[in-house]
C-alpha cells in the first residue's frame, strides 16, 4: 500500500469512528486470510459495506472486483473508492446515518459506477 492510499484509508476510517460505525482493516496478505477481500468492512448503522480503498491512480485486482460483485449481489454496499469520490462516500454514510435510504442509494449507485466500469 502507498503512503497515499494509507493515508487516504486513515481518513476514511476516520470518518467511519465519528458517525459511530463499526469496522476492522482488513489484510488480506496473511497466512490465513483471504485476498481480494476489501481493505474495510464496515457495519454502518445496520448496513454491511466492503470498502475497497485505493489510490488515484489504483487498479483493482479481478478478484477484488469479484468480491466487490458477491457483497452487492448479497444486498451489501459494495464500495471501490478513490480520493475523488470521498464527498459521496461521506454522504452515504450521513444519509446511512439518517436512515435516509433514498438519497443512501443515490449517492451509492455513483460510487458504484466506479467498480462497475471495470471488466
Amino acid at each position: 500500500m502507498s503512503g497515499a492510499e494509507k493515508l487516504f484509508e486513515n481518513k476514511i476510517k476516520a470518518l467511519l469512528k465519528e458517525n459511530g460505525c463499526w469496522y476492522i482493516k482488513y489484510w488480506g496478505g496473511g497466512q490465513f486470510t483471504r485476498t481480494g477481500v476489501p481493505d474495510i468492512l464496515a457495519c454502518v448503522y445496520g448496513h454491511f459495506v466492503g470498502i475497497e480503498v485505493k489510490s488515484e491512480n489504483g487498479t483493482p485486482s479481478p478478484l477484488q472486483l469479484y468480491n466487490l460483485r458477491k457483497i452487492h449481489d448479497a444486498g451489501g454496499f459494495a464500495i471501490l473508492l478513490y480520493p475523488d469520490q470521498f464527498r459521496i462516500f461521506e454522504n452515504l454514510i450521513l444519509c446511512l446515518k439518517a436512515n435516509n435510504m433514498i438519497n443512501a442509494e443515490i449517492n451509492y449507485d455513483l460510487l458504484k459506477e466506479r467498480w462497475l466500469e471495470w471488466k
